[in-house]
């Protein structure tokens, strides 16, 4: 699944060629994908100029002076920058092309991702307006966990994950920023201390930098903008590697499952 460093990898690839252009013609050749795509979309979005290309957790937002477009990549979708008359495949659901022939293609095999409009503020939509802080920007802190998880008894690995809490933190990274910060991802989330929080929130930060950095972690269905595959599962501690030896002790890494996701740790290094 597309997590926050894919979609800032993304934002970060197609924004150079869309941003500043104007919307041609749009192409739907399928509707059906989480929630509908609106009919009148082609309609709404021709000659409408792409003002930014901005992201809010895991949703792509196109501002236009009449409204935004919101893309979600769900499960398995990608969005890729293409030529003008290169044949669309079978999961190529929407094409948005611009008056100088760039194609912006959205591709999602198991149809979960979504392309819908708001004439409203962005922030206002209701699928972006409770969610969380950014965990890349200054109003997210070690602070803040601290402040919210007081008497919560979740682990601190789905404590962090809750994108009310702050968003874009997905299995992956949350495996590999527990293990940076040496917390055992089942302890409860109300029971670690204000410092441990700080030195937490720093790690995820580091974390999604790298990620961002390297162009996505390398999963089954992701590709980028540019159809390769990012490259930051190379570099993996912890997730995926249960039963080999932790890159620090050298202590075997034991899996457990918490709210059904994977979960690897060392047992040792993670208290």
């Amino acid at each position: 699944m597309p997590e926050l460093p894919e979609v800032e990898t993304t934002r970060r690839g197609i924004a150079p060629y869309i941003e500043g252009k104007t919307v041609r013609h749009v192409i739907i050749r399928q509707p059906r994908l989480r929630w509908l795509v609106p009919e009148n979309l082609a309609q709404t979005l021709a000659g409408l100029r792409i003002q930014a290309v901005s992201r809010r957790a895991k949703y792509l937002l196109l501002a236009t002076d009449a409204g935004t477009l919101l893309l979600h990549l769900g499960m398995s979708g990608s969005l890729r920058i293409i030529s003008n008359g290169q044949a669309a495949g079978k999961h190529d659901h929407v094409d948005f092309i611009f008056t100088d022939d760039i194609i912006l293609r959205f591709n999602d095999p198991r149809r979960f991702g979504a392309v819908l409009w708001t004439t409203e503020p962005a922030e206002r939509h209701p699928l972006i307006k409770s969610l969380g802080p950014e965990p890349l920007l200054e109003d997210f802190s070690g602070g803040l966990l601290h402040e919210l998880s007081r008497n919560k008894k979740i682990a601190v690995k789905s404590f962090i994950m809750d994108s009310h809490i702050v968003v874009g933190v997905g299995n992956i990274y949350a495996n590999e920023a527990l293990f940076m910060a040496g917390i055992h991802p089942a302890r409860q989330a109300g029971k670690i201390s204000l410092s441990r929080y700080q030195k937490l929130a720093e790690c995820i930060r580091v974390i999604l930098h790298q990620a961002i950095g390297q162009g996505g972690t390398t999963l089954r269905d992701f590709v980028n903008e540019a159809g390769k595959p990012g490259y930051f599962q190379q570099q993996l501690n912890v997730y995926g590697r249960a039963g080999l030896p932790c890159t620090r002790c050298q202590q075997i890494l034991k899996e457990i499952r918490l709210s059904n996701r994977s979960t690897v740790f060392c047992s040792n290094c993670q208290r």
